[in-house]
């Protein structure tokens, strides 16, 4: 309900993708408004350091007189510079500016919906304590062709609602934050997540799956430009999540630095429409896989660089969770629906082209 409400107040992005299907790439192209494969920042755990003159964009809030503040999650793959926040901590918040006049940046990270939160019992519970928990029989009729129908599927899927109903009441107090301050009326307000679902065929992919992610953007009446931020408008622009940056900046008429490849979406004198969104997989994990996509608003093309490897590559740790082991089983077994069956294939295409339109699930 409170998600729901923030796209009644504001603009609901029906087309926002990230630029990989797993966090830590992803975020290095939000936090910069670089491509990851520019930063080498491309393979999943790895530790970059950035050249100059490539900065964080906290940075040049920093420099026009911004308090701001990250809580908790960096996770940007590089050495963060020292400068990109006032605080970034578990007890981050704008609240503790200096002065209440100043101007703030504040993110807030919720990690009850990461991976974790599904696969592993202890952080599950502890996450959805109080919650109304999901009826499993009734979410089999949403799950995913690719997942085979089985208990277990419909556990782990089920979990998957009960983290975003857990999520849901965390952005309602964050809400409340602003307006009990007086704050609402004068504070943009961006929701977004950094790759999408957090099972496999989904984390670590370029499918839909992977990287189409919820963006709702509130902004007060009197910070919109002509008809931008109209309440309750369900937007289908292409935007990468690597425009956020450039569009924060952009609305606070700081100017957007000329080694940012994200563009911005908001704000005055803005650049043409993105007509394409890309995106790439290197390595996850332990194996490496090079995967490049590009897609507008209704096509995905995918090229396959390593076709000989099959596309469930053994990785330690998604093979822990109970919806790889499910997908395992049927694999062994033989009983593989021809939807599963196709992501379990020794080798992959050099090429696959989606209509996501009729096919959406790719």
């Amino acid at each position: 309900p409170h998600v729901d409400r923030l796209a009644e107040e504001g603009v609901l992005c029906k087309n926002a993708f990230t630029t990989a299907g797993v966090c830590a790439p992803s975020r290095s192209a939000i936090i910069t408004g670089m491509y990851q494969t520019s930063l080498g920042t491309h393979h999943m755990r790895c530790r970059a350091e950035l050249p100059e003159p490539i900065r964080p964009f906290p940075i040049y809030l920093r420099e026009a007189g911004y308090y701001c503040t990250n809580n908790s999650k960096e996770d940007y793959q590089f050495v963060t510079p020292e400068e990109t926040w006032d605080e970034s901590s578990s007890e981050a918040h704008w609240k503790n500016r200096p002065d209440d006049g100043q101007p703030f940046f504040a993110v807030f990270n919720f990690n009850g919906c990461h991976e974790s939160g599904i696969a592993d019992d202890e952080k599950y519970e502890r996450g959805t304590e109080g919650i109304d928990r999901h009826d499993r029989d009734r979410v089999a009729g949403t799950l995913p062709p690719y997942y085979p129908d089985t208990p277990v599927t419909r556990e782990d899927w089920g979990r998957y609602y009960d983290v975003m109903t857990a999520m849901d009441t965390w952005v309602g107090e964050h809400l409340a934050e602003l307006e009990e301050a007086g704050l609402a009326d004068n504070t943009i307000v961006m929701f977004w997540s950094d790759h999408g679902v957090g099972l496999p065929r989904a984390k670590r992919w370029l499918y839909d799956s992977g990287t189409r992610v919820p963006l709702i953007v509130r902004i007060p009446e009197s910070f919109r430009v002509a008809d931008q931020g109209t309440p309750g408008v369900q937007a289908d622009e292409l935007v990468s999540l690597m425009d956020l940056g450039p569009t924060v900046l952009n609305l606070i008429g700081a100017g957007v630095p000329e080694f940012m490849r994200g563009r911005p979406f908001l704000g005055g004198d803005l650049p043409e429409p993105r007509r394409y969104i890309f995106g790439a997989r290197d390595r996850m994990d332990e194996r490496y896989d090079i995967i490049r996509a590009v897609r507008d608003q209704r096509y995905k093309y995918i090229r396959n660089y390593e076709p000989f490897k099959a596309y469930y590559q053994y990785m330690n740790t998604p093979e822990k969770g109970r919806t790889m082991q499910a997908i395992r089983q049927v694999e062994a077994s033989g009983t593989a629906s021809p939807e599963v069956a196709q992501f379990l294939a020794p080798q992959k295409p050099t090429e696959e082209l989606y209509d996501t339109e009729t096919d959406p699930h790719e």
